[in-house]
């Protein structure tokens, strides 16, 4: 997902050898757990602003078993006016299985978006999403795919004609440059099933440093949907009256944590 700053911290523990084998290395445990926090100044999902332009506080943790299979949770705080009325936490709940081959790997799963406290404007149930993807990396190179298999975030469509199908395409690519530095790079593009003039693509080009373990982040990040998709990507604060418009050009600075 969307939805992208996670590095990792290993926990493992160590069974001490016998005094026949006191020469052999301990086994590690074949688990890892990893936790990630992270503060943004704009939270972007597929290219579209989830606070209305505003700072994002993000964490989460994940779990890894040595055969290949994996579980995680990530949570962001979203604004209501951003599509998920009466809401303010997004809540992610995923897991897969991924494996490698040589530079290549491969990863298949599925992610549940959950927004508790929000309800749809069409149909007053909690704003939600499901999805199936795969993915394939190759050195520094990746792509991802994922496939809506309900409503897309709750929106039955124009007309109530479903919008289950949607997909979402993800190329991207991180090249570590040394001394802490890295480049990143990404091309997205959301193909909206349902909904005319609602799909677009999106962009983003960044650069990282690594500080003691703290990894800050500058990215510029594009997107051709206020375009393409008219005033579905209009989003407005009832409470001010102010339109945002949230597919527009952006610099994001972030600061993430690992342990």
């Amino acid at each position: 997902m969307r939805k992208t700053v996670i590095a990792s911290a290993l926990f493992a523990a160590s069974v001490l050898p016998s005094l026949a084998a006191a020469q052999t290395a301990a086994p590690a445990d074949d688990y890892t757990i990893t936790g990630n926090v992270s503060l943004i100044n704009d939270y972007r999902f597929r290219g579209i602003t989830q606070t209305m332009k505003k700072p994002a506080l993000q964490g989460g943790f994940d779990f890894s078993h040595a055969s290949g299979f994996y579980l995680g949770n990530w949570n962001s705080n979203v604004s209501e006016y951003a599509g998920f009325p009466g809401g303010n936490l997004e809540m992610d709940f995923y897991g897969g299985y991924k494996t490698s081959f040589g530079d290549f790997s491969l990863d298949v799963g599925a992610i549940y978006y959950y927004y508790p406290g929000s309800k749809y404007n069409f149909t007053g149930s909690t704003v939600d999403n499901k999805e199936i993807y795969i993915g394939g990396s190759w050195q520094f190179l990746s792509a991802k795919y994922y496939y809506s298999v309900g409503d897309y975030f709750s929106d039955k469509g124009d007309k109530n004609k479903g919008t289950d199908g949607t997909g979402y395409l993800d190329l991207a690519a991180t090249y570590d440059l040394g001394g802490g530095w890295g480049v990143n790079g990404h091309v997205g593009h959301l193909s909206y099933k349902g909904r005319d003039k609602a799909d677009y693509t999106d962009w983003k080009l960044g650069v990282t440093k690594d500080v003691k373990g703290y990894v800050f982040g500058l990215a510029y990040l594009g997107t051709n949907a206020r375009d393409k998709a008219g005033d579905w990507y209009s989003f407005t604060n009832a409470s001010t009256g102010k339109v945002v418009a949230a597919g527009a050009d952006t610099l994001l600075v972030s600061v993430s944590k690992t342990f």
